[in-house]
């Protein structure tokens, strides 16, 4: 008998969500870093075992939208939350539950779906605190379970995973056995392009970038791959780039290693840096660089 569910992992900014879609899978797909808005797209992690399979959703940060890109985010977890079967709340083990997560609770109570709570980086917080977290939370919502993790430690995710079992449901698989995403390899090598510079670079440069992938040459044994990297300013060009190129290389470099794991080939990767100033606020640029609002059902 084939089960299936399709669960959304939502939360504030820089909680750990991407960190524990990968620990689920045993597999890197999802792009972490210790910035905050990571993440930019839902992205669907797939879970096959014996007869479940467990379609999971990874969003972007709940938080106040200040730029269109920022309104294409919110609506992305929105409405991730709207055609899940279960939802997963992440939040810190640290602290007490603020005026998000308080908003994240009430649109899973308006869709009447179940919800497991993960505090997670128990590793940052203490035994008395975790308890005064996981009291503050229950004088708010009665969740499912709650379960303590440290995701990075990949500890608690096979409770999480124990846990998310109980939403499965009889039904036909919405994907092959041995898929475990849904991304086009486009949209996996920009993220994996964009995470290295939110870890090359440090906080002069802001979320302002963007990836594009021009070309990607299948080859068998290589992969070839043209990438554009978009920033607001000038002077933010000439600091992605670094002198005589090498933040650049460093960000190549890093990418391929990533990405020759992930496709198990050679891989080679040509960057390029250009402007586009306010491209967050302008609906044509997230249209041509794959925030399309119109594609969020």
């Amino acid at each position: 008998m084939k089960k299936t569910a399709f669960i959304a992992i939502v939360g504030r900014p820089n909680v750990g969500k991407s960190t524990i879609l990968n620990a689920i899978l045993g597999e890197k797909i999802a792009i972490v870093s210790s910035k905050p808005q990571t993440t930019r797209n839902r992205i669907t992690g797939i879970l096959t075992k014996a007869d479940n399979q467990f379609v999971f959703l990874d969003t972007p940060g709940f938080q106040k939208p200040r730029t269109k890109l920022g309104d294409y985010m919110l609506k992305a977890s929105k409405s991730s939350i709207g055609s899940s079967d279960a939802v997963i709340i992440v939040a810190d083990a640290f602290h007490a539950p603020g005026d998000i997560e308080k908003n994240i609770i009430e649109q899973v109570v308006s869709y009447k779906l179940p919800a497991v709570l993960v505090l997670n980086k128990t590793d940052m917080s203490t035994p008395e605190k975790l308890a005064q977290t996981i009291a503050q939370y229950d004088e708010i919502h009665k969740f499912d379970a709650v379960v303590p993790t440290c995701a990075s430690r990949n500890e608690g995710i096979s409770i999480l995973l124990d846990e998310c079992s109980k939403f499965l449901t009889e039904s036909q698989w919405f994907f092959p056995e041995d898929m475990i995403t849904d991304q086009p390899e486009r949209m996996i090598v920009a993220e994996t392009i964009r995470e290295k510079i939110l870890r090359t670079l440090n906080d002069e440069i802001p979320h302002g970038t963007a990836v594009s992938v021009e070309e990607f040459k299948d080859e068998g044994k290589i992969i070839r791959i043209r990438a554009d990297i978009y920033c607001e300013k000038d002077s933010h060009k000439g600091i992605i780039i670094g002198k005589k190129g090498a933040s650049l290389k460093t960000i190549g470099s890093y990418a391929r290693e990533d990405l020759e794991r992930f496709f198990g080939v050679k891989v080679y990767i040509n960057l390029w840096v250009k402007v586009k100033e306010k491209w967050r606020d302008s609906l044509m640029n997230l249209n041509n660089l794959g925030y399309n609002p119109k594609d969020i059902q």
